[in-house]
């Protein structure tokens, strides 16, 4: 009496402690796929890849050299063989539209600003309405570039305007027009024999299927169809292309896009629209772009 009574758990079957199972490591992303994976591109970089890789282009097109006897004598080999397939039309589109003061006048400047301007403005809508997409549209027009200037290494080419006793006009020089680095003061800041392949081609129908595919409103679409259409009429009429050369523009961008396509593994406007952002520890925070925000997790 009076003993405390102590009830032992001796006679009791500890309950055997689950086993842990630590989760695998997922594996780690190596370096190729983290640069194949959509990321939010970085503003200042790409203002600076555009400028520097712009800037070397147009020096090593420049640097090739001019090679006029060849140039010439493709240019004639180029036209022979139009007038054989039938669509040797660039003297008599050429001498039509510049008949038309306006009209001429307007593809002049069409001819030596759009090309800018409306590929940086594709760029820029990608940019910020298509992150995911960006890198890989802008590596095709990239590899486009760049396999052109195999292209004015390899076959110099004289556009129809320099050619002897064709009668072409070279409009910018008729109409004193400013903007060609290919005609009057600035000729001599520009390879005027790098004809082949047409990049005013290959850019117009880069900005084409890129608004075409991932443009919402129909009208939009319509405006990337007729954009490389126009420009195929700009580049004939100004006697600065033949049509053979808005086909080799084509077939550089078809490498544009394979060489995208071999990178990312699939086009463009399959990848996801939007990114996610990760922090600085690397963890994914939720997915941003155009109209949406992010918020830190918890209610």
């Amino acid at each position: 009496m009076g003993e405390t009574t102590v009830k032992t758990m001796e006679s009791r079957t500890a309950a055997p402690s689950p086993m842990v199972d630590e989760a695998p490591e997922a594996p780690a992303r190596t370096r190729l796929h983290t640069l194949r994976s959509p990321r939010r591109p970085r503003i200042w970089f790409e203002v600076l890849l555009i400028a520097v890789s712009y800037w070397t282009y147009s020096l090593v097109r420049n640097a090739v050299p001019e090679q006029k006897a060849q140039a010439l004598r493709n240019a004639d080999w180029i036209w022979d063989a139009e007038h054989s397939l039938g669509i040797a039309v660039e003297q008599t589109v050429n001498h039509a539209v510049n008949s038309v003061t306006w009209l001429i006048v307007s593809m002049n400047y069409y001819y030596a600003t759009l090309h800018f301007i409306v590929t940086i403005g594709v760029l820029v809508w990608l940019y910020r309405w298509h992150p995911g997409r960006y890198a890989a549209a802008r590596s095709a027009l990239f590899a486009t570039t760049g396999v052109a200037l195999v292209g004015y290494y390899l076959y110099p080419l004289a556009p129809p305007r320099l050619m002897d006793g064709h009668d072409f006009i070279d409009t910018v020089l008729v109409h004193h027009t400013w903007g060609s680095m290919a005609s009057g003061n600035l000729k001599n800041m520009s390879n005027q024999y790098a004809a082949m392949p047409s990049m005013h081609i290959g850019w117009s129908l880069w900005c084409g299927m890129i608004i075409c595919a991932l443009a919402a409103a129909p009208w939009v679409k319509i405006l990337g169809i007729l954009y490389p259409t126009a420009t195929l009429v700009v580049i004939v009429a100004t006697a600065n292309h033949f049509w053979l050369d808005a086909v080799g523009g084509m077939i550089c961008l078809a490498f544009g896009f394979a060489v995208s396509y071999a990178w990312y593994r699939t086009l463009p406007h399959q990848l996801p629209q939007l990114v996610e952002k990760n922090d600085t520890l690397g963890r994914p925070l939720p997915r941003f772009g155009p109209g949406l925000k992010t918020s830190p997790s918890g209610d």
